[in-house]
C-alpha cells in the first residue's frame, strides 16, 4: 500500500504577514484562528489542506536554508483544483484584483483548464479545472 497522507500543509515565507493574510482573504480563503498568531496565519484551502503563511524569521527556526528570491528563481508551484472553468476563472481574477501578478500562459484543452499567478511574495499559484474523467 502507499503511503496516504491525511492532511497537507503547505509552508510559505511572507514578508507581511498582514498583508498577505488581506490578499487571501480578497480571495475568498478563510483562516483557522487557533492556528494563527503574529508569526504565522493558517490558511485553509480544503478540508484537509492548508497553507501556512509565515513570517520569514519564523519560517527560518524551521530551515537553515536561505529563503528563495522569487523574484529571479522558482521554489515551488502550488496547484489546486477548482470545480469548473468558471471557479478557475473567479479565484484567479481576485487574485489579480488583490494585487497578484501573471506567472504563465492560460492553458486550455480537452483534458485541463489552468490560469496561474504570482501572489504578493511571489510564490506562484495554478488553479486548474480537469474534466471528471481525468480526475478519477
Amino acid at each position: 500500500m502507499s503511503v496516504q497522507s491525511k492532511h497537507i500543509f503547505v509552508n510559505l515565507p511572507v514578508k507581511n504577514l498582514d498583508r498577505s493574510k488581506a490578499f487571501f482573504e480578497e480571495m475568498g480563503f478563510g483562516f483557522d484562528e487557533e492556528m494563527t498568531d503574529e508569526k504565522g496565519a493558517c490558511m485553509i484551502i480544503g478540508p484537509s489542506i492548508y497553507g501556512m503563511l509565515l513570517t520569514e524569521e519564523f519560517f527560518r527556526s524551521f530551515s537553515k536554508r536561505e529563503i528563495a528570491d522569487t523574484s529571479n528563481s522558482a521554489e515551488v508551484i502550488t496547484a489546486i483544483s477548482a470545480t469548473s472553468k468558471d471557479e478557475v476563472d473567479s479565484l484567479v481574477n481576485a487574485a489579480f484584483a488583490a494585487g497578484a501578478q501573471q506567472a504563465g500562459e492560460k492553458m486550455d484543452d480537452e483534458y485541463m483548464y489552468l490560469k496561474s499567478f504570482k501572489d504578493l511574495d511571489g510564490h506562484m499559484w495554478e488553479v486548474l479545472y480537469m474534466t471528471e474523467e481525468e480526475t478519477k
